[in-house]
């Protein structure tokens, strides 16, 4: 995937605004993200190969709580002691609580026809106790730029652009930019 761009989302729920950059240059996709939430800030990195299957994230607050999580592409975490997390195996993406982003990897890696749900299971990333956790979601595309996401007992149909960048996900974020 080559892209090099920079997208801005605003919280609906909250106050809160994301700047992120994301680079991809054929050999890799690189994402950088600052988040200023109602009672946090967050820097986070993702980095994921030339197939867009996550390699590595590092999550940092402002209050100096870091997470740093590493997959081998094939459903295998560790973190940044090298202990395998195997609550997660299985998992190929990443689903960070505080942002729209992390809804575009599953999106940017698979083959998509309309209305064929796909199942994904996600390393899940609650950024309030900075925990990750599986979660089982399923997305489905309605057209080309709508997907409905469900999890649990959540479902939202999201709108993304041209780039599969979220730009509106109903009641919680919306493109800032």
């Amino acid at each position: 995937m080559l892209l090099n761009r920079t997208v801005r989302w605003r919280a609906l729920d909250t106050p809160g605004l994301e700047h992120c950059h994301i680079t991809g240059n054929g050999r890799d996709i690189r994402v950088r993200g600052v988040i200023i939430g109602p009672d946090y800030g967050l820097a986070y990195r993702l980095k994921l190969d030339d197939t867009g299957l996550l390699r590595t994230a590092k999550l940092e607050r402002t209050d100096g709580v870091t997470l740093e999580l590493f997959a081998d592409g094939a459903g295998n975490w560790s973190d940044d002691r090298a202990d395998p997390l195997s609550a997660l195996r299985g998992c190929i993406d990443l689903d960070i609580s505080a942002t729209p982003l992390t809804n575009s990897l599953p999106i940017w890696r698979s083959d998509w026809q309309d209305n064929v749900p796909q199942r994904f299971a996600m390393a899940w990333v609650d950024i309030a106790t900075m925990t990750v956790q599986r979660s089982e979601q399923l997305y489905t595309r309605l057209d080309p730029t709508h997907f409905r996401f469900q999890s649990a007992d959540f479902d939202r149909t999201i709108a993304l652009d041209d780039d599969h960048l979220v730009t509106t996900y109903p009641d919680l974020f919306e493109r800032a930019d």
